[in-house]
């Protein structure tokens, strides 16, 4: 049975969701599923924007062909390559083999990286470059390169007739469609926009603000994301936290605490950090296991938070494997512009905080207080007034900077 829903008068979303994935490409949990988004315009002349996973083939193709309701497919734009908004691109052209592949010539190139064609499409290119104009009689849409947010070939759309940016994995957000397809309908999860801005775009950031630049010049009243439910009421809201993480702004003048403790005594430590930051009035502070919690969501905090302390013990002569992995993920992300206080642990040589430094160290704007902790085994009572120190740096820093 067909499931689409009317967007526009004449623009449809015909994509589907999956709530038996469990983790998106393979590494970031799900677990209230994820959506595919696609879109069919019917004008004068039709265009399918972007398909979705091969998972959900049966549905979407159910879906165009209801969509189309005996009509041709003219046109299809294709933003993004990146396979579960492009799987079905061959299979669409097999069944509507006269159709327009408009797309830009990085997005030809890659093509066949993921195709292997039996027959010959080479009539079937338009390709377009910044600027361009595709028209379909009641509407105009021109293209706006978007290279690196966050693949290579990635572009947006915008309707100019009814002010619509169709942005590919921007302003995109995980979790499945439960019938409502606009913001209006339902509460934003705004903890999993910034899960999925940060660990799926956030390294680009220089990139996302080109991005945001570009489109600033034109009006738009409605985002069509490949992920996630389609903006209306919360653009300003959406791209004011795209500019922060664009940026490396923190969203909160706070801490995050992420410790890994393998028999207590570095937790209790982090604990008791916490506590005495509360005391001095420190509000919505945040702690994470780094064993315990999927490094996604605390990557998510880490772009959240101004203030971060890393608290881990010594291991193997060097960092905890889990906290190595959360600090690597950090890099990796390229996440800018955070003060980092550190608590290292170990039963007979604690060394892990220089490690630690140095590679936090990397990352533009990353500041450190001085006041590092150093615990061998347990921390002892004789040592509260050492985290005593380092809570009056942090919450004077908090101040200073906020």
């Amino acid at each position: 049975m067909k499931n689409i829903q009317n967007i526009t008068k004449d623009l449809l979303y015909i994509g589907s969701s999956d709530r038996k994935l469990s983790l998106f490409e393979a590494v970031y949990p799900v677990v209230d599923g994820v959506s595919y988004n696609s879109y069919l315009l019917v004008d004068d002349k039709t265009v399918l924007f972007d398909t979705v996973d091969k998972h959900c083939c049966e549905q979407f193709f159910e879906n165009l062909k209801a969509g189309l309701d005996g009509k041709n497919l003219d046109y299809f734009i294709i933003n993004h390559l990146e396979p579960d908004h492009s799987a079905l691109i061959k299979k669409v052209i097999e069944k509507y083999n006269n159709v327009k592949l408009v797309c830009n010539a990085k997005t030809k190139q890659m093509l066949a990286q993921f195709f292997e064609f039996d027959f010959d499409i080479e009539n079937n290119f338009q390709i377009v470059k910044e600027g361009d104009i595709l028209s379909t009689e009641n509407h105009e849409f021109t293209f706006v390169m978007a290279p690196m947010v966050h693949w290579p070939e990635v572009m947006v759309t915008y309707d100019k007739k009814d002010k619509i940016l169709f942005s590919a994995d921007a302003f995109g957000s995980f979790g499945a469609l439960n019938g409502n397809i606009f913001d209006s309908e339902t509460e934003l999860n705004i903890n999993e926009y910034r899960r999925y801005y940060t660990n799926i775009v956030g390294k680009y950031g220089t990139q996302v603000n080109a991005l945001l630049n570009k489109a600033s010049s034109h009006e738009i009243n409605m985002i069509c994301p490949l992920h996630g439910v389609i903006i209306k009421e919360n653009i300003s809201k959406l791209v004011n936290l795209y500019s922060k993480w664009a940026n490396y702004e923190a969203e909160i003048n706070s801490v995050l605490i992420a410790y890994a403790s393998v028999y207590g005594g570095t937790q209790n430590a982090a604990e008791v950090l916490a506590t005495k930051l509360s005391q001095k009035g420190i509000k919505n502070i945040k702690m994470h296991d780094v064993s315990m919690v999927h490094h996604s969501f605390i990557l998510s905090d880490a772009f959240k938070y101004s203030h971060v302390v890393i608290a881990a013990p010594t291991y193997n002569n060097g960092i905890f494997i889990k906290m190595e992995q959360f600090i690597n993920d950090i890099v990796s992300h390229n996440l800018q512009n955070r003060t980092y206080a550190i608590i290292e642990n170990g039963s007979w040589a604690p060394n892990c905080a220089s490690a630690i430094k140095t590679k936090l160290e990397t990352l533009k704007g990353s500041s450190f207080i001085e006041n590092k902790i150093t615990i061998k085994s347990n921390p002892k009572t004789n040592q509260e007034e050492e985290i005593e120190k380092l809570v009056n740096s942090i919450v004077n820093n908090i101040k200073k900077e906020g």
